[in-house]
């Protein structure tokens, strides 16, 4: 999608739009420019990133602004270990941008294919139970509100704000830059493994919380789990990166060519996919390297899948883990692709899946060619069960009437959407159903 008129999809194909018009502004004049003739028209307007959300948070019936060309790096405050960026930057962008300024992001999820200004607004988040989400790292935001209005929002200016702005799912307004909370530049020190899956399951909670960075993958029909852990180190620690071909063939190869022909076999064949899935978790090797941060929280996928992720008390993930091993074996599915399981700290945004509680994400995923709502829906309820809040990025299926139970800040956002978008300049379907129209 580049040209006016022509339809936009997002990575996973689970969402399709034709906006009126695309405008691809480069400057902040810009942004509040086109904010202010959409406003005038009666459009409603959306910022879209790479389109790497599952849901329609970023779908523009009207207007449809494209960041691109808002990019790059702003400033560095090399004392204060913060940078601030424009919003259109992709995060493998952030990464190469900070190297030179001896700085890094303290967390990754595991892409970075995503512009900044879109992990944030949908809580993308990595691993590690000491450390927050993406935005629970945000220390300033300079966004476009409804009617037009250049707002700073900060520690100096509104900071009563900033929990809000933070991870504002593009209701409150367009983010034309963020200032982050960095770190010295570090390497991690990768430790790769097949374990037996029940072990897993039991040990999680503690390895979570000796670990830098832990997680792991399960294939339904298997009893392995494929482990992750990552221990961080200072800037100058010797590092041993895979060899080129080891990537290649782990990575390319392996990961996403052989796999997407897994898939695909899977969705001919059903009932190969327990032998499949049992084959896939005895090819995956063991592997140990250290690397630059960057070079190993993210992965390149290439396979395209539908996600559904919630976030869940720690304490409540071996029970979430039972019922739905045991909601895919009594429902007979044939589920082709991992669940992931994954820490983060609590934290105290206001629509954040983290907020007032450290927490256990669970992601579910199907092939991108297998009907997934089934599954979903029923895994969903397993999650609700347990007190779990969605991905805003991800698929699932809650309205206003059942987040705002999940949220004590909930009716608070709807008042500063009040303030800050009283037209609903930013609205379209999605968030109509997550916030009320």
């Amino acid at each position: 999608m580049t040209a006016t008129g022509a339809a936009w999809r997002n990575w996973a194909r689970t969402e399709t739009a034709r906006p009126i018009r695309v405008e691809r502004p480069s400057s902040a004049g810009a942004v509040q420019r086109a904010v202010r003739a959409a406003a005038a028209s009666g459009l409603p307007l959306k910022a879209a990133g790479a389109g790497h959300s599952f849901t329609g948070i970023a779908v523009a019936t009207g207007v449809l602004l494209e960041l691109d060309d808002l990019s790059g790096l702003v400033e560095v405050d090399r004392e204060r270990r913060s940078a601030t960026i424009l919003a259109g930057t992709r995060l493998s962008d952030v990464s190469r941008l900070l190297s030179p300024h001896g700085l890094a992001l303290q967390n990754l999820g595991d892409i970075d294919r995503q512009t900044i200004a879109g992990a944030l607004s949908t809580g993308t988040h990595g691993t590690g139970i000491g450390f927050t989400g993406l935005a629970g790292r945000v220390r300033a935001v300079t966004l476009v509100t409804g009617d037009g209005t250049l707002r700073r929002i900060s520690a100096d200016e509104s900071p009563e704000l900033l929990p809000a702005v933070a991870l504002a799912l593009g209701a409150l307004g367009v983010l034309v830059d963020i200032t982050v909370e960095c770190v010295d530049a570090f390497v991690l020190s990768a430790v790769e493994a097949r374990e037996p899956f029940a072990e897993t399951v039991q040990a999680a909670e503690a390895r979570a919380r000796v670990s830098d960075h832990f997680e792991f993958y399960w294939f339904p029909h298997t009893d392995a789990a494929l482990t992750k852990t990552n221990t961080r180190l200072p800037a100058g620690s010797r590092r041993q990166p895979l060899p080129r071909a080891r990537r290649w063939f782990d990575d390319d190869v392996m990961a996403n060519g052989v796999y997407r022909a897994v898939c695909a076999t899977g969705v001919v064949v059903p009932a190969v996919v327990p032998t499949l899935n049992r084959a896939a978790t005895r090819l995956t090797g063991s592997r140990r390297f250290t690397d630059h941060s960057h070079r190993v929280f993210t992965t390149t996928r290439s396979v395209r899948f539908a996600e559904m992720e919630y976030g869940i008390p720690v304490s409540e993930l071996p029970a979430v883990l039972a019922e739905i091993r045991a909601l895919i074996d009594i429902e007979r599915w044939r589920i082709s692709f991992p669940l992931e399981v994954r820490f983060a700290a609590a934290d105290d945004l206001w629509l954040s899946t983290a907020s007032g509680r450290e927490t256990a994400y669970v992601a579910v995923h199907r092939y991108y060619r297998d009907a997934h709502t089934e599954y979903f829906r029923a895994v969903e309820e397993v999650f609700r069960r347990h007190g779990g809040r969605p991905h805003w990025g991800k698929i699932h299926y809650l309205g206003a009437d059942e987040l705002r139970e999940l949220y004590p800040r909930f009716d608070d956002f709807v008042a500063l959407r009040n303030d800050l978008d009283p037209k609903r300049v930013f609205a379209n379907p999605y968030l109509d159903r997550v916030l009320g129209a």
